[in-house]
């Protein structure tokens, strides 16, 4: 039988919104606690997050651009 899929969508001047059941490590190898509502989670790229790793919007005051395409 085939697991989910994972998705990772690089949104443009954002985060990066993970869906579908996945597990999230720290550089220590412990695992960080996730939403358990079924909802897709959103992890910071700007840096500027005060809850890295996950967003909270802080990309839209910062001016954070990037727009990643597949090549």
């Amino acid at each position: 039988m085939d697991e989910p899929l994972v998705e990772i969508k690089v949104r443009d001047d954002g985060p990066l919104k993970v869906t579908g059941p996945f597990v999230l490590v720290d550089a220590d190898g412990a695992r960080i606690p996730l939403p358990d509502d079924g909802r897709p989670v959103v992890l910071c790229r700007c840096g500027q997050s005060a809850d890295k790793p996950f967003c909270d919007a802080s990309h839209r005051a910062c001016g954070f651009a990037s727009q990643v395409r597949a090549a």
